[in-house]
């Protein structure tokens, strides 16, 4: 199982960083198999990606909720726009079809964009990620998982190939982590896991608080990954404002806690259990 970043970046996208400035877009591939984790600003690249790969395409996608960070890519997918790409798209929620249809529509209208869904000639289809419900594709089992933030989110943990990886962005963990969740993250071999904010920014000891605006800290990503066995935790969502020396420092900080924690990059490659390069 083979899992590379192509968004790392939380709320909106941001230039000249060597870490990454594309919001939220993970694939993973196994044995011919590809999905694709959310459609920030970094699904731009992995359709050129594809693209150079040749048609026809076929991939399965999970969005963990539908805030335009998160779906603002899917208009500048150019695999969507072919008839020979075949997209399996799974929305978050018992509604979570029919809601992702609709978001998707609705951002690909005027006045925010001029070319309406239907021109995507892609045959999509599209289905409910239910908190509990493993959906099988290929090797793949995921696993949607409930977690806490502003109009609901979606983890998801992925497993194949004798490995787990754990994609859980946008969650405020100091809110709560009940047994429920805590199970689907336990012993990951990886865990990307939201951190957008530092301690001081989230208690509002440097501006305003960001209590209940549904991320978390480094630090509260790292004691869920000591806490739950993790094999390897990446720091996911950075946000817009940080730099990359702050989010090195903010890794560097957290390997106190769990010493096998890196920011997550752009264009980072990784086999489970070892490097593969960028």
């Amino acid at each position: 199982m083979e899992i590379r970043f192509f968004g790392v970046r939380g709320s909106i996208a941001v230039s000249g960083s060597r870490i990454g400035g594309n919001t939220a877009c993970v694939e993973v591939t196994s044995q011919g198999e590809r999905l694709i984790l959310d459609a920030g600003t970094g699904i731009r690249t992995l359709g050129e990606v594809m693209m150079r790969e040749g048609a026809p395409q076929k991939a399965t996608m999970f969005f963990s909720h539908l805030h335009w960070d998160h779906v603002q890519g899917f208009p500048f997918f150019t695999p969507a726009y072919l008839p020979t790409t075949s997209l399996m798209m799974y929305g978050p929620g018992a509604n979570g079809a029919q809601a992702l249809e609709s978001t998707l529509s609705q951002q690909m209208r005027p006045p925010q964009f001029p070319v309406p869904l239907s021109t995507m000639r892609s045959k999509m289809a599209f289905g409910a990620a239910l908190h509990g419900h493993t959906v099988e594709v290929g090797p793949f089992k995921v696993t949607p998982i409930d977690v806490p933030h502003p109009d609901g989110c979606m983890a998801y943990r992925v497993e194949a190939d004798g490995h787990s990886f754990v994609y859980a962005t946008d969650v405020e963990l100091p809110e709560r982590l009940t047994s429920d969740v805590a199970r689907h993250f336990e012993g990951a071999d990886a865990l990307c896991l939201d951190a957008q904010y530092t301690p001081d920014e989230y208690e509002g000891r440097k501006g305003m608080s960001k209590k209940g605006w549904g991320h978390s800290t480094m630090m509260d990503a790292a004691k869920v990954a000591k806490d739950l066995h993790a094999g390897r935790l990446f720091l996911f969502h950075h946000d817009p404002s940080h730099a990359d020396e702050l989010l090195e420092d903010m890794a560097q900080e957290a390997r106190g806690l769990f010493p096998f924690t890196e920011p997550a990059r752009e264009g980072q490659r990784m086999l489970l259990g070892r490097a593969a390069g960028a």
